[in-house]
């Protein structure tokens, strides 16, 4: 009798475990990779801004945005806003951004009232690194705090494989 109480709760075990339940609802694809990288110019023609379209945004996730400022011995990133000035101080200039959950928006904003004036180094060949900072962090939210400021230790924090950067035009 045991024996056959036992077979019973194998085959019961084994049934158990290889039965399907109904499909899940379908979740939302990650936005991968979570670093874009695109490089433009700040025209009149766009208004001196530019939108990057964006895919599969969650509700709760952020947005970051950083500019190339040096290359020597590596990249070299800063988190905008970035403000600079000009004419000795006395006017400024910022690229700035904004998102929504379908693009972000790079401009320049500041104090001059023609952009156009501004260095030809500013305006053109601009590189920017979008990182999309994921809302629902459970896996590192015990984690301690990172500087957003230092796109090194983000891209660590949330564990993003920048090696190989999407590019968009």
């Amino acid at each position: 009798m045991k024996k056959i109480l036992t077979l019973f709760a194998v085959v019961g075990l084994i049934a158990f475990i290889s039965c399907e339940g109904p499909e899940g609802p379908p979740g939302q694809d990650a936005l991968i990779p979570y670093v874009f990288e695109t490089t433009k110019d700040f025209t009149n023609a766009n208004n001196y801004g530019f939108d990057v379209p964006l895919q599969g945004m969650l509700s709760g996730d952020n947005i970051l945005v950083y500019e190339l400022v040096g290359t020597s011995g590596g990249d070299t990133w800063a988190l905008l806003p970035q403000i600079y000035y000009f004419n000795n101080g006395l006017e400024t200039a910022q690229y700035n951004y904004t998102f929504s959950k379908s693009k972000v928006t790079i401009f320049i904003d500041g104090s001059l009232s023609d952009f156009s004036q501004l260095p030809a180094s500013f305006r053109l060949g601009k590189t920017f690194r979008i990182v999309i900072i994921p809302g629902d962090d459970g896996v590192n939210a015990k984690k301690a705090k990172v500087d957003y400021s230092d796109y090194k230790a983000v891209i660590a924090r949330y564990n993003i494989d920048d090696s190989n950067v999407k590019k968009l035009n």
